[in-house]
């Protein structure tokens, strides 16, 4: 980051109007406005690495059209019960040897209830945070209580995406309401732990419902410490299992519009990297993504991801480098 007395000024009081102007820019000046501002709050050289694994997989009670956990589909993805906390640790132990600086665990519920399993998740997290990773679950909603235990047990960041614009989302989901997600947001900040949330493009949504998920987390009081911008992963057996493939200039549109309106989050490249080139991942990061989910398939998601030596191997060419965790001083979706 430079200490230039011009940087951007963290706004939270941005118009439908401004950010639709931002995202319609002609593509080469609306990259080069994103690069700009990101070498003002960030190390252009760095890139966070976070690893995802899913601790509880499928039988979601929810019928988000896009998630092929959702137990009423018929997908290739197995149910697995709560892994137990050794092996959890396991894998937080090789994340971290790996290069990793952030720790995701995901459960496929459609909220938290006070139980011997949300006991479990404690001690899970409790353990990743002695390793010094900076810890971040994704359980669904949950209440101000339980966020306050999660931050005592060591919580670093909370996951909990809008998805789409409040307008569409009635189109994607009918089992919760985009009320529901905000809620849970202000519960996470009001227990003092950080937000990671963004959304998925791709769902058959309108330019203008992107532009509208862009202003929820641009208007919020505070901005989300983690921005992931997922492109829609087609799992067969769901209702978006043939949705047409994301094109990358709207994906590198979105995380350029996302690093311009803020400045200081971290705008993660998630969901979809498996479909994308080197060079396409490229203009990502040029264009102000600085976060990405790595690790292996069998381990991280319930969707694919490029293997972490690919990455490793994508960095050095790109000279870009992991990022430490702020725990060990120095700053991630699952959909």
């Amino acid at each position: 980051m430079t200490t230039s007395s011009k940087a951007t000024t963290i706004r939270h009081n941005w118009t439908k109007e401004e950010i639709q102007a931002i995202y319609d820019q002609p593509l080469m000046q609306l990259v080069y406005e994103a690069a700009t501002i990101h070498r003002q709050y960030h190390n252009p050289k760095e890139v966070q690495v976070s690893t995802l694994l899913s601790i509880k997989t499928g039988g979601c009670p929810e019928d988000c059209s896009y998630c092929g956990q959702a137990a009423r589909y018929h997908t290739d993805i197995k149910v697995q019960k709560l892994l137990p906390t050794q092996t959890v640790l396991a894998h937080a132990q090789k994340a971290k040897d790996n290069g990793s600086s952030r720790f995701c665990m995901a459960a496929a519920w459609r909220e938290v209830r006070d139980n011997r399993d949300f006991d479990r998740v404690i001690e899970m997290v409790k353990g990743v945070n002695d390793m010094g990773l900076e810890v971040c679950c994704t359980l669904g909603m949950l209440t101000e209580e339980q966020a306050q235990r999660l931050q005592e047990a060591g919580l670093y960041a909370y996951n909990h995406n809008l998805d789409t614009s409040e307008e569409y989302y009635d189109e994607i989901i009918s089992t919760r309401k985009f009320d529901n997600r905000i809620n849970t947001i202000n519960n996470v900040r009001k227990a003092g732990l950080t937000v990671c949330s963004g959304g998925i493009i791709g769902l058959g949504e309108k330019t203008i419902d992107r532009v509208s998920m862009l202003l929820t987390l641009a208007t919020m009081e505070k901005h989300p410490e983690s921005v992931p911008v997922n492109a829609l992963a087609r799992v067969k057996g769901t209702p978006m299992e043939k949705m047409p493939k994301v094109d990358i200039w709207d994906m590198v549109r979105m995380i350029a519009t996302a690093r311009i309106i803020m400045p200081a989050s971290m705008v993660r490249l998630s969901a979809g990297r498996i479909e994308m080139t080197e060079t396409e991942q490229a203009w990502c990061f040029m264009a102000g993504a600085n976060s990405i989910f790595a690790g292996e398939q069998e381990t991280l998601l319930v969707t694919p991801n490029p293997g972490l030596s690919e990455d490793m191997q994508m960095f050095d060419r790109l000279g870009i480098k992991p990022m430490s965790s702020k725990k060990e001083g120095c700053t991630v979706a699952i959909e």
